[in-house]
């Protein structure tokens, strides 16, 4: 019985070792791809294919597979000295935006394209700086990005990756070189200050000014406006006076005709007006052209006036004849 144990431990031993054999081998033939990532086979040690996102199966102690992740990846170039083109010292760094295209390419072509990338930036940084004075690299950001970009990509075409953006961190003068953008900066504020406080002074003497005509224009067309309303107002006045004056002319000229007046009324009526007229505060008196025949009729005048008169005392002095007569 113990004999017969014994010769069934190695073989227990046997069948875990297989076992473990054949887990191994499921390992090496059974491989997942992520999703950001690409498989590249190799057979043997020559390539074979580039494999999808997924479940692949290999054959064990044969084929091989590299993972390359396909994702944007950043590079931080270091800081560096850089020369312009007006000879300024400028410390300069970038960071660099790429995206693996053609996996095969970036494992076959290049050995370690991270280092290549930076070198090659570094490089190119000092070109396209060096071609650039100080206020147009401070100014120029945007161009100097786009430019580094189209070198990298170009260069890195054949290592299947795709540079997508480059950018700038930091372009640091010298502190002397910053000392005096400082100082001219706060000169050209300054500047810009008085400039904009004379054009705001300007601006409101010129509103003053505009408002000051504008109320005189509107005073003298009020004015004007008021003058004609009140010449239209007068106008209106003297033709309601002159209609009335006319209207009482022609009822006193037919109240004439109708009554049919003698030349003595006529004339006691003209002394009348002449009595008016001299009664008045004139200085001077117009005296008709018809006076002498107006002196005639006065005398006639006078003369009925007088007749009453006489009468009375003639019969009263022949009254008085009588009664002597009588008495005697």
């Amino acid at each position: 019985m113990l004999q017969a144990g014994t010769d069934g431990i190695p073989t227990i031993f046997g069948v875990i070792i297989v076992l473990a054999i054949l887990l191994g081998i499921s390992a090496k033939s059974v491989r997942i791809v992520s999703p950001y990532e690409r498989g590249v086979v190799e057979r043997l040690g020559q390539f074979k294919k580039v494999v999808e996102p997924g479940l692949t199966l290999l054959v064990p102690f044969i084929e091989n597979m590299r993972k390359v992740d396909v994702r944007e990846v950043v590079i931080d170039v270091q800081p560096q000295e850089v020369i312009t083109k007006d000879n300024v010292g400028v410390t300069v760094d970038a960071i660099i935006y790429y995206i693996i295209m053609d996996p095969k390419r970036v494992l076959y072509n290049i050995a370690n394209f991270e280092d290549a990338a930076t070198k090659l930036a570094q490089t190119n940084l000092r070109d396209v700086i060096g071609g650039l004075t100080l206020d147009e690299t401070l100014t120029s950001r945007e161009r100097i990005n786009t430019r580094l970009r189209e070198i990298l990509d170009s260069a890195t075409d054949p290592w299947g990756v795709r540079v997508g953006r480059v950018e700038l961190q930091m372009i640091d003068p010298p502190k002397d070189i910053s000392d005096a953008m400082s100082r001219q900066m706060k000169a050209e504020r300054d500047r810009r200050a008085v400039i904009l406080e004379a054009e705001g002074k300007r601006d409101a003497q010129v509103n003053v000014a505009e408002g000051d005509k504008q109320a005189r224009i509107l005073r003298a067309e009020g004015e004007a406006e008021a003058l004609v309303k009140v010449a239209e107002a007068t106008r209106q006045q003297e033709i309601l006076v002159a209609e009335g004056q006319s209207r009482a002319i022609e009822n006193i000229f037919g109240a004439i005709h109708v009554g049919k007046p003698t030349p003595e009324l006529l004339m006691y009526q003209y002394l009348l007006t002449l009595q008016k007229m001299a009664d008045g505060k004139a200085t001077k008196i117009v005296v008709p052209y018809e006076v002498g025949s107006l002196m005639g009729l006065a005398t006639s005048l006078s003369e009925i006036l007088k007749t009453p008169s006489t009468e009375k005392k003639s019969s009263s002095k022949e009254e008085s004849k009588e009664e002597s007569k009588e008495e005697s």
